[in-house]
This record gives C-alpha cells, sequence and structure tokens, in this order.
C-alpha cells in the first residue's frame, strides 16, 4: 500500500497476550522492563482516543483519555479546538507530548501548556528547539508515565535531531504516535542521504523490528496506516533514497 506523503511533512478492550517470538522478521526483542510495562498498562483503565486535525497543514493532535485524563499529543494549532475536543470527550488535558521540534507541531502549545496545567514531555535531542518549557526530557528507552500507565519511548533520528515516538495498546491493538518519522507510503522528510538512512535504520529497526503487522501507526499529517501495510516497502524506499 502506498499513499500520497504530505509535502509538509517529508519537506504525516480486552487484555492483549504479548508473545515474545524470536523467529519472526518482526520479533519483540524488549527489554524486560518494557515488557513489563506494556503489560502493567494493559491491565489498568481502558484507553480511549480521539483525534482532530489542525490548520492548512492537516497536522494530526491526538487525545489519549484514561479516566477523567488525557494526554494530548502535539499541540499543532487552534488551541479552542483542542480544548474543545478535551470538552467532548470529558477529560482534562493533564499532560501534553511534543512528538519534535518542528514549528508546525507547536504553535498552540504556550497557550495550551498556560491555560491547562499540563506536564508537558518532549525528546531529549529537540528539547532546545522547542517554544515551550519542558518539564520531563525523554531519551530513547524511557518510557513515558501517564495515569498509571507506562508508554515505551522510541527517539527517532533524522527528520528532525531526534523526535520521539510512543507505543501504546489500545483495544487489542498496539499504537504508535510518530510524529512525522513515518507515514503511509514511506518515512518523514530528511535534509541530506545520512539523515535519511538514520531516519530509516531507526524506524526499521525500533519500530518495525520490535511490534506485530496489527500494529497502527498515527502519523503527525494525514492518514494512519499499519506496520503490516508498509513493511514490504523497507527496502524499496531504501532503494529510491526518499
Amino acid at each position: 500500500m502506498q499513499r500520497c506523503i504530505p509535502d509538509s511533512a517529508r519537506g504525516l478492550r480486552h487484555p492483549q497476550t504479548i508473545v515474545l517470538n524470536q523467529t519472526t522478521p518482526h520479533s519483540n526483542i524488549w527489554t524486560l522492563f518494557q515488557f513489563f510495562a506494556i503489560v502493567e498498562s494493559m491491565n489498568n483503565q481502558d484507553i480511549t482516543l480521539a483525534h482532530v486535525s489542525v490548520s492548512e497543514m492537516d497536522n494530526n493532535c491526538y487525545l489519549l483519555c484514561i479516566g477523567k485524563e488525557a494526554l494530548l499529543i502535539d499541540a499543532a494549532d487552534n488551541p479552542q479546538a483542542l480544548l474543545d475536543l478535551a470538552a467532548e470527550n470529558n477529560v482534562s488535558i493533564t499532560a501534553v507530548l511534543s512528538t519534535h521540534s518542528h514549528w508546525d507541531h507547536l504553535r498552540a502549545l504556550p497557550q495550551i501548556l498556560e491555560q491547562t496545567g499540563a506536564k508537558h514531555f518532549a525528546p531529549q535531542p529537540d528539547a532546545a528547539d522547542i517554544n515551550a518549557p519542558v518539564d520531563v526530557l525523554l531519551t530513547d528507552s524511557d518510557v513515558l508515565p501517564f495515569a498509571g500507565h507506562h508508554f515505551p519511548v522510541h527517539i527517532l533520528h533524522g527528520h528532525t535531531t531526534g523526535g520521539a515516538a510512543i507505543a501504546v495498546p489500545i483495544g487489542e491493538n498496539m499504537h504508535l504516535f510518530v510524529g512525522d518519522s513515518l507515514f503511509p507510503g514511506g518515512i518523514g522528510k530528511t535534509e541530506n542521504h545520512q539523515d535519511f538512512i538514520q531516519l530509516l535504520h531507526d524506524v526499521s529497526t525500533k519500530l518495525f523490528q520490535k511490534y506485530p503487522d496489527d500494529t497502527v501507526v498515527h502519523p503527525g499529517h494525514g492518514k494512519s496506516t499499519t506496520l503490516g501495510a508498509e513493511r514490504p516497502h523497507l527496502e524499496e524506499w531504501r532503494a529510491r533514497g526518499w
């Protein structure tokens, strides 16, 4: 499956049993810490997902709702739309994750933080370029703690110095929130071939090799996809160089 990647980004309840299978191409080669963090999350309150697209750049903003709290992923623009989304789902935004430092994902960030008092999480490599104070710096293999859950963090280098992706169990599937590092049809925009190779490597080893085909991928722009839909095209992406 291939879909158009937006130029703005290229330039996108039931307990689950996890099997640590060492024999398949997408083996879940996780540390025990990450594994038990996922199991803990699955045994807590259900997680529901809400979404809104904002701005002329079709930025995706995601709301992970747990009880009466919500984690907002990317306060991209239109702060009132984000607050309305929370109100419609009867939750309060108590945490915000900025996936990376590009301006189009941060336009509503200062206002949202001021109005909600939310804790701000951001990837350590990109933090200096983000337009608001960061409360918690995320590094590779960290977990993001929220409302009794702990979501594994993967730092992906190449689209920016280092953006964050998090893995979240919702319903019977894993869901990856990846910012602009992975889209239907390819990885995110990079400035040079070295950055392209780095991003493709990180996406391959940290996402495709660790999570199964039915994992849902939620990008920073455009439509969602699955790892299974994109996996057959990895070598094609490598060969074309974008």
